[in-house]
């Protein structure tokens, strides 16, 4: 031992260098053995020093991101600046959330077991009932759904489906969300449910056709009722009522959240007050919708709430419920391959994936496109990654306004917009993403004045190129397709081929919406346009109209010009 220590002295003195380094080494690892001890093990409860809330100063930052714990744990200790998840899940325990528990991640267990584990922490806010079959044509929970391929957790399916007042949350194919007041399928075996959620590998979210059901623990009976209800107007009573609108119940104590609670429990999509009677039913061709009355007609003071409204047996008061019409939700490839390319072009920002989403809905098929975005897909374009001459699609989203381009397809339908509002809109795209908004900075800096200096001429050129190269082209205005939709979308529908009946085009209406509309209530709070760029706008403007009125077509919207 001796003679061992003696020769690696000699060799240090011969190279200090290695010996300063491997004693700076063995210092390092003493010091993160030390730190480990000190936190790993250690709960952290909230006020204590080491808890986030209580610490001062510049702390450790990391120590935040070690004690974050996921699923509802993580949301119900946030701070009252944060994002409130709402009182509708009941808690059993009086004491504050503990929220150092960090996962768990020692020893490999099974994935149906993690996700169980999940479930049993999470049991008194949102209980698991279970493995449920689904079916495409006739779904298990019949509310609102939507999807998400990238990032879909059982948290952020409850969270929805809880704040829109549903009784059950239910997860399918790993991303898609689904929520009802009713359960209307039978059990399954829970080994069906077997696929992992896309945002949370630790959970289960239903497997193919099977649901992961949560019923989801109501704090407040409020949480129900019908302040997300859309008013629809006053409309004349249905010729036909019982079988335009089939469900009814005499409520002498009416009011409007009974009567939308009423047809809200009972999974339609309308409900009409009509006096002392409550209605509830789908928009049809018995009952439309599109022919409003005036709202005198139904001022009829409410039994139960003196300020309310309640029609009358002749003409009725009618909102829409959070209950989500399926009748055009079923989407799917072509059958077999289209024997034309149609395309749906636009200039970015003329709202092409909002029409996307209509001609899904109105044709029960998937639009393509000539590009790849993965965000779109993730949101359930599926026809998304399929190459732009697959065949499989109805039709083809496209940008491009080259010669070469625009004569690969067979027809098209050009979408034209207000060029001021899809110069915004593509920049609040460019920068925001797709219902986001650019900053501050972005408007008031040197991005705006370049993006519309090159962007505006390619607004005229795009509408010139595809009249002038175009085969057979459908041309629709953006802002007759939101104010007429119903009609706009029969002649889109017709240039594709398609026979849709009305009864699917009246359920597009009240679903027109979709997860890619820009909610619209940010403004800017000036006119980002110069006089310059106004000028030289409204001579784009005059050019493309002269091209319309040329080829026999309506010019531009009024509202074009003058600004």
């Amino acid at each position: 031992m001796a003679k061992l220590l003696l020769k690696l002295q000699r060799y240090f003195r011969r190279k200090p260098v290695r010996f300063f380094t491997l004693l700076a080494l063995y210092l390092a690892a003493g010091s993160l053995v030390f730190l480990h001890s000190g936190f790993s093990g250690e709960p952290t409860v909230p006020g204590s020093p080491r808890s986030p809330a209580a610490a001062e100063g510049p702390g450790l930052p990391y120590l935040g991101v070690m004690q974050l714990s996921r699923g509802f744990k993580a949301a119900a200790t946030m701070p009252a600046g944060g994002r409130r998840h709402g009182p509708w899940f009941k808690s059993t325990s009086k004491e504050p959330l503990d929220r150092g528990k960090a996962r768990d991640n020692g020893g490999p267990r099974s994935r149906a077991l993690r996700g169980r584990s999940g479930r049993e922490k999470e049991e008194d806010r949102a209980r698991y009932i279970g493995c449920y079959e689904d079916n495409t044509r006739r779904r298990t929970l019949r509310g609102m759904s939507f999807f998400d391929y990238k990032k879909m957790t059982v948290f952020r399916c409850q969270d929805n489906c809880a704040e829109r007042g549903y009784l059950y949350a239910g997860l399918e194919f790993g991303a898609e969300c689904y929520c009802g007041h009713k359960i209307q399928a039978s059990n399954a075996s829970e080994s069906e449910c077997n696929m992992e959620c896309k945002g949370e590998r630790s959970n289960t979210c239903g497997g193919i056709n099977r649901l992961s059901i949560y019923r989801l623990e109501l704090a407040q009976e409020s949480a129900r009722r019908y302040g997300s209800a859309i008013f629809r107007g006053c409309f004349r009573r249905p010729e036909n009522v019982s079988i335009a609108l089939p469900a009814s119940q005499l409520m002498l104590n009416m009011s409007v959240d009974k009567c939308v609670d009423f047809c809200t429990e009972k999974e339609f999509p309308l409900a009409a007050l009509a006096g002392t009677t409550c209605r509830c039913g789908f928009p049809s061709t018995l009952f439309p919708l599109h022919e409003r009355e005036d709202e005198q007609l139904c001022a009829h003071k409410c039994a139960a709430e003196e300020f309310e409204s309640c029609g009358s047996a002749e003409f009725l008061l009618v909102y829409q419920t959070q209950v989500q019409d399926n009748r055009c939700m079923d989407r799917r490839f072509l059958p077999s391959r289209a024997k034309q390319l149609v395309a749906l072009a636009s200039f970015p920002g003329a709202g092409n994936t909002w029409a996307r989403h209509l001609i899904e809905l109105a044709t029960g098929f998937y639009t393509g496109s000539y590009y790849f975005d993965g965000s779109l897909y993730n949101k359930g374009f599926k026809g998304e990654r399929d190459h732009w001459r697959s065949g499989r699609t109805i039709c083809i989203k496209t940008h491009e306004s080259g010669q070469k381009e625009i004569e690969s397809f067979d027809s098209a339908i050009l979408l034209i917009r207000n060029p001021y509002k899809a110069l915004m809109a593509e920049f609040n795209r460019k920068y925001g993403g797709h219902i986001g908004f650019a900053a501050h900075a972005h408007w008031k800096g040197k991005e705006w004045p370049e993006f519309v200096a090159n962007y505006a001429p390619w607004w005229a050129t795009h509408t010139l190129d595809w009249l002038r190269y175009g085969k057979k082209v459908l041309v629709v205005h953006f802002e007759d397709l939101k104010r007429d939709l119903f009609v706009q979308l029969q002649r889109m529908v017709a240039l594709l081929g398609v026979t849709a009946c009305e009864d699917r085009l009246l359920c597009v209406e009240g679903q027109k919406d979709g997860n890619f509309k820009r909610s619209g209530l940010r403004k800017l709070e000036y006119d980002p346009y110069t006089p310059e760029m106004r000028k030289t706008i409204s001579g784009y403007i005059r050019t493309v109209d002269a091209a319309l009125k040329l080829r026999n077509l309506s010019g531009v919207p009024e509202d074009y010009y003058p600004r």
